[in-house]
């Protein structure tokens, strides 16, 4: 028998192959999210974990704002070489690549001597974590293609527990100057769910590509571009950036606001940044959302609410639970609605074939520019406070978004409508 060729649809199910029974299928996607949940605990608790790394290593402010942030260079400049490798190999191995990565980096920074090796540890983490981001995604949209915005936000749901997870435990572990624990623990962690999936998931769940050809019709997609770099992907794209920036400010440098202006102690600080986590857990009903309302209008919308929760964020009122519930807010829309949303236009803005590689390009929009967020943002403080680096970062910047999003036309989305054959 000839061998394929690289890049041969083999690898997937044929067009019209039974699908998996519903139970088989949710039981991959929960395991598939369960790695998720693995990859947000990593990115999380390393803010949390600054201030006792800050100090053991004598780091700057814009030292530790860049180190919090750098996994996302990683993640962006391989979001793009990612989608293409998606055309080559399955899903299933680029999953279990992608998080033997970020894993094995997530160890290596627990031995890091200095600030350049941790830096690049964490930078090439995020490489992992594009790998089995564009994969994951891709996977799980294709299959629940009808539903694809709600089986995105389950992603998201298992990111928000991660992120709430993540925090919290670590500071746990962390205790007072225990800070590697974590590191290490997250790390094997994410080894042992190479194995589960390896062994636990079938390529007939994570391979597929034709699915409304398996509900017994064809996807409409004549009126569609068929070019990658359309107008709707562009316009999203910035969207993209524009969260990315906003919210990885935010995220990198949140917990150290608290502990050096708010004088929190570091577990109440970490429960704070968790808040988010829960508040992306509403990625499942954001997801739901956009799959039956304009999801232009609730993009922007989502983006206006942002922007006011970002600048109440940083100049609102101080109190404990106040903070909470706006950290929670701010992970609802920025994580739950927000990346959800614009992951899901972005896909449903090129033909099927595509799909993978604009899963590429929306992980290199929003996380190339995020690799520096944190570093600007210290940067906006160093000039202009606290308060001052929150208005221009979390509260003007997403007003670009809110522009771009109203120049997408949603009658280039692919839709769910399916032909009944004759």
């Amino acid at each position: 028998m000839a061998q394929p060729e690289v890049g041969d649809p083999i690898v997937s199910p044929p067009v019209g192959s039974p699908r998996l029974p519903m139970a088989v299928a949710l039981i991959s996607l929960v395991l598939l999210a369960g790695s998720y949940v693995v990859n947000a605990m990593d990115r999380q608790v390393f803010p949390v974990l600054l201030t006792p790394i800050s100090a053991e290593y004598g780091f700057s402010l814009g030292q530790a704002g860049l180190l919090s942030t750098i996994f996302t260079l990683g993640i962006g400049l391989s979001g793009v070489p990612a989608g293409y490798l998606l055309d080559r190999l399955s899903r299933k191995s680029v999953v279990i690549v992608g998080i033997l990565v970020f894993s094995g980096f997530t160890l290596l920074t627990a031995v890091a001597t200095g600030f350049w090796d941790m830096l690049v540890f964490r930078a090439l983490s995020g490489v992992g974590e594009a790998l089995q981001n564009a994969a994951l995604f891709s996977a799980v949209g294709a299959y629940f293609f009808a539903r694809r915005s709600m089986a995105l936000g389950s992603l998201n749901f298992a990111y928000g527990l991660g992120g709430f997870v993540g925090p919290v435990v670590g500071a746990q572990l962390a205790g007072t100057n225990q800070w590697r624990i974590p590191l290490v623990i997250y790390g094997l962690v994410g080894v042992a769910f190479c194995v589960v999936i390896g062994l636990g998931i079938r390529k007939t769940f994570t391979e597929r590509q034709e699915v409304a050809g398996d509900l017994g019709g064809r996807v409409e997609d004549g009126h569609m571009p068929a070019r990658l770099y359309n107008r709707n992907i562009l316009l999203l794209a910035t969207a993209a950036v524009v969260v990315g920036m906003s919210m990885y400010g935010y995220i990198g440098l949140y917990p150290t606001f608290l502990v050096t202006q708010l004088h929190w102690p570091t577990g109440q600080a970490a429960l704070a940044a968790s808040m988010f986590g829960l508040g992306a857990l509403l990625g499942i009903p954001a997801g739901w959302l956009g799959d039956r309302v304009n999801q232009r209008t609730l993009m922007i919308v989502s983006l206006l609410v942002g922007a006011v929760v970002g600048y109440l964020l940083f100049n609102g009122p101080t109190s404990a639970v106040v903070q909470y519930v706006l950290s929670f807010a701010e992970g609802a829309i920025a994580s739950g609605f927000l990346f959800v949303n614009i992951y899901s236009a972005m896909q449903r803005s090129v033909r099927p074939h595509l799909i993978g590689r604009a899963s590429g390009v929306y992980v290199s929009a929003f996380y190339i520019p995020a690799a520096f967020a944190g570093y600007l943002f210290s940067a906006l403080v160093a000039r202009s406070g606290w308060g001052g680096a929150a208005i221009w970062q979390l509260t003007v910047l997403p007003l670009i978004g809110v522009a771009a999003l109203l120049f997408v036309d949603v009658r280039r989305f692919a839709n769910a409508r399916v032909e009944a054959r004759a």
